[in-house]
C-alpha cells in the first residue's frame, strides 16, 4: 500500500471517529493507528532477525528464489523469501545479489523499494 493512502485513511479514521463519537472516537482511531504501526515494526524486526542468522548474499537455492520472485515484491518480502540480506551491488537502481552453494545467483533490481526486474545466472560449466 502506498504510504500516502495509508495516512489518508488514518486521517479519515480520526475525522470519522470525531464525527461519530467525539473525543472517544479520536482516541479509538489513534489507538488503531498506533497498533497498526507496531504491527509493521514487529514484522520488520522479525525479517531482520531471520536474515541476521544467515551469511550476506547467500540463499539455499537460487533457482527456487528466481521462481518465487514477482514484480512489485518489496525488499522485506524478498528478505523473508531468501532468509538473508542481499549483497548490495549498486545504489541507483538498488541492486542486490543472492548466490547459492552451486554458484548460481539471482540479481534483483529495486526501484523505490519494489522489485522491477531480476536476472538468473548459472556458474560456468567446467571444461
Amino acid at each position: 500500500m502506498d504510504a500516502r493512502l495509508g495516512w489518508a485513511l488514518a486521517v479519515v479514521g480520526v475525522a470519522l471517529g470525531w464525527v461519530q463519537w467525539g473525543w472517544q472516537g479520536v482516541l479509538l482511531a489513534l489507538s488503531v493507528i498506533v497498533f497498526w504501526l507496531l504491527l509493521q515494526f514487529t514484522r520488520a524486526l522479525r525479517a531482520m532477525r531471520v536474515a541476521g542468522g544467515a551469511p550476506v548474499g547467500h540463499v539455499a537455492s537460487a533457482v527456487m528464489l528466481q521462481a518465487h520472485l514477482k514484480k512489485g515484491h518489496r525488499l522485506m518480502d524478498i528478505i523473508l523469501l531468501t532468509r538473508s540480506l542481499g549483497e548490495k551491488l549498486a545504489d541507483d537502481p538498488e541492486t542486490f545479489r543472492w548466490t547459492d552453494a552451486s554458484g548460481a545467483s539471482v540479481t534483483v533490481e529495486l526501484v523505490k523499494g519494489r522489485c522491477v526486474r531480476w536476472s538468473f545466472a548459472r556458474p560456468p560449466e567446467p571444461a
